[in-house]
C-alpha cells in the first residue's frame, strides 16, 4: 500500500484472499472490512493492493448474494399438488422440457410451477 490510503478506498488482500474497505491504521497493520458489512481484520500493508474493478464486483455480488434471503429452496423443483389440474400440466412440461434437454423451458416451468402452488396453494 504505497503512499496514504483513504478511508474507504477498496483494497485486495492477497493473504486472505478477499476485498476489503479501508478504515484505517491500527498500529503497523491496516485494517480492512468486508464489503456489505461484518468483521474487520488486519492485513500487512506492505501486501495490500488496490483491488481490479473485478474483485471489487465479484466482492460486492458476493455480499448481496449473502443479504439476499430465499424463502424457497431453489435447487430442488416444486412439487406439484395431487388432483390440480394447473399443477399436472405444469409438471407435463417440466417433464417434457427435461426429456428433450431444454434446461430453459424447465427452469420456466419451475418458476411458474411456484407462482402458481403460492398463489394457488397457500400454506
Amino acid at each position: 500500500m504505497a503512499g496514504h490510503t483513504d478511508c474507504g478506498a477498496y483494497l485486495y488482500d492477497p493473504v486472505a484472499r478477499k476485498v476489503g474497505e479501508y478504515r484505517g491504521q491500527a498500529g503497523p497493520y491496516a485494517m480492512l472490512r468486508p464489503l456489505g458489512g461484518g468483521r474487520e481484520w488486519q492485513a500487512d500493508p506492505e501486501q495490500v493492493r488496490p483491488a481490479t474493478t473485478a474483485e471489487r464486483l465479484s466482492a460486492g455480488v458476493r455480499a448481496a448474494n449473502q443479504r439476499t434471503e430465499v424463502t424457497y429452496e431453489l435447487s430442488r423443483p416444486p412439487v406439484p399438488v395431487p388432483h390440480c389440474v394447473e399443477c399436472g400440466e405444469l409438471a407435463g412440461a417440466r417433464a417434457a422440457a427435461r426429456a428433450r434437454y431444454d434446461w430453459s423451458a424447465e427452469t420456466d416451468a419451475n418458476v411458474l410451477m411456484r407462482r402458481h402452488l403460492q398463489a394457488g396453494h397457500p400454506e
